[in-house]
């Protein structure tokens, strides 16, 4: 449907077209994370408030939110360091009232997606949560009614007139509008301009008609949120390291976002750029030792010569640290027999030959049509000069012969004249959405052209599962690794990642089921979900290897390969029993015993198996003793791709989670002795502008002297890290 775009400068004008052409019941469809107009969302949300009878429904998931403290402590480190990093940056009042329970009975919010762990508590919230798979979500914000699509855009100037970028989220917004005309229900899409969004042109790049208003003025610019990095611990460069040997050369990666994701990037970094002190960080850890036979078979150690390639519903920031680092460089092509012959090394990408013409042949590909073509040209398989026209190729000389690789006069002439040189235009990165710190979205600002035009954003229904283009999908995701995280696993393999069993929701189950399910699908794919052996629950451990939960995520005949800071667990086609007893190795050793007791008791695994010796040792300290050497080298920062944080907060984030586990674990009384023998005067100077940064130079009270004891120890043990 073409639409006559109005260009508009106010978003209360917006909402006043918005009413007049929809009513005033709104079912409004906003994209997941960044790509919300936050301030045409607020216009809408106070317009319900001062109007009652206008019923606003939000669609939508991720809704972003500033970082929150607890304790007054914490509150005195946040403070300065929010003011700074998200100056500027709009908020959206219907996340404001939902925490503050508010909502006006007239505005509901469901989502599909929660902030991780941020509506836990929130009653409403729970309530008006749609569980849905990514793939799914355009389909149910349809279902819904939705009437108003609308999202955050850029904009550039070209010789063809002023073009649209849909940037952070061509993720599901084109389908819903697909939806919404296929179907004829009245309908406004609105694209509000903010210039600091990095453009991308592929299929993220639309034209002023697909709009029915844009909402454009210089003051709705504003700073984008960012999602500042979290230190990377033992436990995640433990994780990371075994998931780095499970990618291969020439294939293809999915990552999400995270310290854990960090860590991969970091190890794969150290693989590719520092081989030698990778491959003695692997032997040393005991990673090769334990998985050699694993690694092997699915991935490699060696420094990357093909490169990789990602499909991934989001685009983090470590993919761009992996383009920079000339990891992030497999290219892909739209057309399955030249796909095909790349990936079987009889097309050379850098030079094409005339050889190329009988191997389409024999793939069967003879007839070219005009889509065929037109692809095939944009990749450079034809030159520029060479013209379609009703099945007939038109040679740059003017010869005209019929559109048939078969036909001899027309393989002779194609061969000699229409050919290109080298193909063009692959994409190293298919990416559904971004989000990620301030400097990603200036690396992604700075790109050159050639290294934004390699990158494609675009819809989820493409990149989260094969049915667009079977064919074509499954040859561009060549050994793919689709890796994802959770909470925790029970012995018979059951994944949680989403939410809990009393039916509370943590996150959402997103695109993780669609690339589990993807990796199944695909010949050479495998999917690496990873967790952390363990938790703090109140300064108490406890175990995320389970043996059984009343929730699952990804369901146990989906099961492939387990990450733990204590290994890898490979359960593709294993029993029952095998699955028990892999996932107690990787399991933390403070809980293996009952976990073997609980299976033998009920017949999983034979009274007289043990844990065998080597998986006897899986603690905390034991990891940090392997891991230490290489964290006093500076190979294992704690911040591995950059950080908002400033060096004073850098040090001082472990050290106030000590503080946490110290004040939940040790008895009061022990604290009140400690303090009562802790002399101030004795403060070292170098650490007082650390207890300056968060109000505890002149503590007033038991407790913050208490944390003001608790952390100048905890900085102690920091040693010549501060």
């Amino acid at each position: 449907m073409q639409r006559a775009a109005t260009v508009i400068d106010d978003v209360e004008i917006a909402v006043d077209r918005i009413i007049e052409r929809i009513g005033k019941r709104i079912v409004l469809g906003i994209p997941l994370g960044l790509g919300k107009p936050v301030e045409l969302c607020n216009a809408l949300y106070r317009r319900a408030q001062a109007t009652p009878d206008l019923k606003l429904k939000i669609f939508t998931a991720l809704s972003l939110a500033r970082p929150a403290a607890g304790s007054p402590v914490e509150k005195a480190f946040m403070a300065p360091f929010v003011e700074r990093v998200f100056a500027g940056v709009p908020e959206l009042d219907y996340v404001k009232a939902q925490h503050a329970g508010t909502l006006p009975d007239n505005v509901e919010v469901c989502e599909f997606f929660f902030l991780t762990g941020a509506m836990l508590n929130n009653a409403e919230a729970q309530r008006h949560y749609i569980n849905s798979n990514y793939t799914h979500a355009a389909r149910d914000v349809f279902n819904h009614g939705c009437n108003v699509v609308a999202q955050m855009i850029c904009k550039r100037e070209t010789a063809e007139g002023t073009r649209y970028s849909l940037s952070c989220n061509p993720d599901t917004g084109p389908e819903v509008i697909r939806l919404l005309e296929k179907h004829g229900r009245p309908h406004v899409v609105v694209g509000l301009v903010n210039q600091n969004l990095p453009y991308f042109g592929n299929d993220a790049e639309v034209g002023a008609e697909t709009f029915d208003y844009l909402i454009d003025a210089a003051r709705y610019t504003t700073p984008l949120f960012s999602t500042p990095k979290m230190p990377v611990t033992n436990a995640d460069y433990a994780i990371g390291l075994h998931a780095s040997t499970l990618i291969r050369d020439n294939g293809t990666l999915q990552l999400g976002i995270g310290s854990l994701g960090d860590a991969i990037v970091h190890a794969l970094k150290l693989r590719h750029e520092q081989n030698p002190v990778y491959r003695s960080l692997v032997r040393d850890s005991g990673i090769e030792a334990a998985h050699g036979e694993l690694i092997q078979a699915v991935g490699g150690l060696d420094a990357f010569r093909e490169g990789v390639y990602g499909a991934t519903e989001m685009f983090v920031d470590g993919f761009w640290h992996l383009l920079r680092a000339g990891i992030l460089k497999r290219p892909v092509y739209d057309f399955w027999a030249l796909q095909q012959l790349i990936d079987e090394r009889r097309c050379d990408p850098g030079q094409l030959s005339p050889a190329v013409l009988d191997h389409f042949d024999e793939l069967g590909v003879r007839v070219i049509r005009t889509q065929d073509f037109e692809i095939l040209q944009h990749h450079g398989f034809f030159n520029d000069a060479t013209r379609y026209e009703r099945g007939y190729l038109i040679a740059p000389d003017g010869t005209r012969v019929v559109a048939n690789i078969a036909e001899p006069q027309a393989r002779a002439v194609i061969a000699a004249q229409c050919l290109g040189t080298k193909l063009r235009r692959g994409i190293v990165l298919h990416g559904g959405f971004f989000l990620g710190a301030r400097d990603f979205y200036e690396g992604l600002r700075q790109l050159s052209d050639r290294e934004r035009d390699a990158i494609c954003m675009t819809g989820v229904d493409k990149i989260n599962q094969l049915d667009r283009n079977p064919r074509l999908y499954q040859l561009q995701r060549a050994d793919a690794r689709f890796i994802n995280t959770g909470m925790m696993i029970t012995l018979s393999g059951d994944f949680v990642s989403d939410g809990l069993e009393d039916g509370r929701v943590v996150s959402g189950v997103g695109g993780q089921y669609n690339f589990v399910a993807q990796a199944h699908q695909l010949e050479s794919g495998r999917s690496i979900l990873m967790l952390r052996a363990v938790r703090d629950a109140g300064g108490q451990a406890v175990s995320n290897v389970l043996f059984n939960y009343g929730h699952t995520t990804i369901p146990r005949h989906l099961r492939d390969i387990v990450i733990t800071e204590y290994g890898m667990a490979d359960l593709r086609s294993r029993s029952d029993s095998e699955i028990a007893k892999a996932l107690i190795c990787i399991a933390d050793s403070r809980f293996q015993d009952d976990l073997l007791a609980r299976a033998k008791t009920v017949g999983k695994i034979e009274a007289n198996w043990q844990i065998p010796s080597r998986w006897k040792h899986n603690t905390p300290q034991a990891l940090a003793d392997k891991l230490r050497p290489y964290r006093q080298r500076g190979l294992l920062p704690l911040f591995p791709l950059g950080s908002d944080f400033d060096a004073l907060e850098q040090a001082l984030l472990p050290a106030l989670a000590q503080v946490r586990q110290a004040a939940a674990t040790r008895p009061k009384w022990q604290l009140l002795w400690q303090l009562l023998r802790f002399r101030p005067r004795a403060i070292p100077r170098s650490v007082l502008p650390y207890l300056a940064r968060v109000e505890l130079d002149r503590p007033v009270g038991m407790q913050r002297r208490v944390a003001r004891m608790l952390l100048v120890e905890a900085l102690a043990d920091a040693g010549d890290r501060i």
